[in-house]
């Protein structure tokens, strides 16, 4: 079969049912009337990943307006650039939302869309971090990496919890839901009173008296900050979540929870890796952040990719993948060679974006043949097309002898 899914687990696809626990009030008495309402409008003629992919499509329009009009997340867009993110990524959400419902309605529901719905979700991760920084006025800082790193976490955690539990959990308060509505909502402020209005005190906002019992660090605290510390908050919480759902599943599967706890070591080893990096060269966050973002955001994606696949195909746990290579030689490059052996390092400031670039070029290229290699080998296995909910025509699904095994 293909690269990511050897012959011997390839019968494993037939096995996966998807299984999801949301306990989103929200999503339950709100958007998911609406959510009925709007997949109605869709014929069963129309697949559910190709629904997938035109919603990701909103999301690629909003980013290349902002490459457009704020290059460097600072400069202010016409106010319908803001109005417009808000609305893409609200339509984002609820294509996202009843891709699942159109599978059931055709009767095309397997791996094959849940591998492809998680696929898009990854890189709309990265792409909304950045569209938020511009949106809240962050620009090229610390604080805009600080951003993708707690979202790309609650995205990773997501996935690990899944891998261990068999089940995708959303919270009473979760990103796929309550999260979107939220920077929907950040979108429409932004058109409206423009990205200065975030950079006023919070307290003065909500005409309330900063406490003085706090420091000043909080008493002076900017609405784009506190919204950091919300999902910071927001970011321990679904940690200590996940972790239990996790503890909880492995004590009904007398498994031992310690060596689950090593699925964590690719992302925050990663992160700490990218740390590393980034401190060493202050000049990526302050004057090339959005290169660097999709590169991050592309390893992030290929990795939780691998984590998918192989939870649908019943695999081991990916804890090492070839994307990783670069930020180990980019980290060490930056601090143990220069330190420890007194050696120049191989990549100076000068040439770092071209790094960057190049390291970028490779992410996307691997995540790309990925995403081509897992579509090919399920369409081959199934039977089925990706974007069509019509079978491949005198399908036979081969048998283990006839596939060369």
């Amino acid at each position: 079969m293909g690269l990511y899914i050897r012959n011997s687990h390839v019968e494993n696809l037939s096995k996966y049912r998807y299984s999801g626990l949301d306990k989103s009030l929200l999503s339950q008495y709100v958007l998911r009337p609406y959510w009925r309402r709007l997949v109605e409008l869709f014929p069963t003629t129309v697949a559910p990943n190709l629904i997938t992919l035109t919603g990701f499509a909103f999301v690629i329009i909003n980013f290349i307006t902002l490459l457009y009009y704020t290059p460097d997340l600072q400069t202010e867009c016409p106010r319908w650039v803001y109005a417009s993110w808000s609305i893409g990524l609200f339509l984002y959400q609820s294509f996202d939302a009843i891709d699942g419902m159109q599978a059931r309605r055709t009767g095309t529901s397997g791996p094959l869309g849940q591998c492809f719905d998680h696929c898009c979700d990854a890189m709309n991760t990265t792409l909304e971090c950045i569209l938020t920084a511009a949106a809240l006025g962050l620009g090229q800082s610390w604080a805009t990496v600080a951003c993708q790193f707690a979202t790309l976490c609650n995205f990773y955690l997501s996935t690990w919890e899944e891998w261990h539990t068999g089940t995708l959990y959303l919270s009473y308060f979760s990103g796929p839901v309550e999260g979107i509505v939220m920077v929907t909502i950040f979108y429409g402020l932004t058109a409206l009173f423009g990205p200065s209005f975030w950079a006023r005190n919070m307290w003065e906002v909500l005409h309330l008296p900063a406490p003085t019992f706090l420091p000043s660090t909080f008493s002076e605290m900017t609405l784009q900050y506190s919204f950091l510390v919300f999902g910071g908050v927001g970011l321990i919480g679904n940690v200590l979540a996940s972790a239990s759902n996790v503890h909880a599943a492995l004590r009904v599967q007398k498994k031992p929870f310690l060596p689950a706890l090593a699925g964590l070591l690719p992302f925050f080893g990663t992160s700490f890796l990218v740390y590393v990096w980034l401190s060493a060269r202050p000049e990526l966050v302050t004057e090339h952040l959005i290169p660097l973002m999709l590169f991050i955001g592309a390893v992030l994606a290929y990795m939780v990719g691998l984590m998918i696949i192989s939870h649908v195909s019943h695999q081991s746990f990916p804890h090492f993948n070839i994307l990783l290579l670069p930020i180990i030689y980019a980290s060490l490059d930056s601090t143990i060679l220069p330190l420890l052996f007194s050696l120049p390092s191989t990549i100076s400031p000068s040439n770092s974006p071209l790094y960057v670039l190049a390291c970028l070029g490779l992410a996307m290229g691997v995540y790309g043949s990925f995403v081509m290699d897992i579509c090919t080998t399920m369409c081959d296995y199934f039977g089925i097309r990706v974007l069509s909910t019509k079978k491949i025509p005198g399908f036979k699904k081969l048998g283990k002898g006839e596939r060369g095994d």
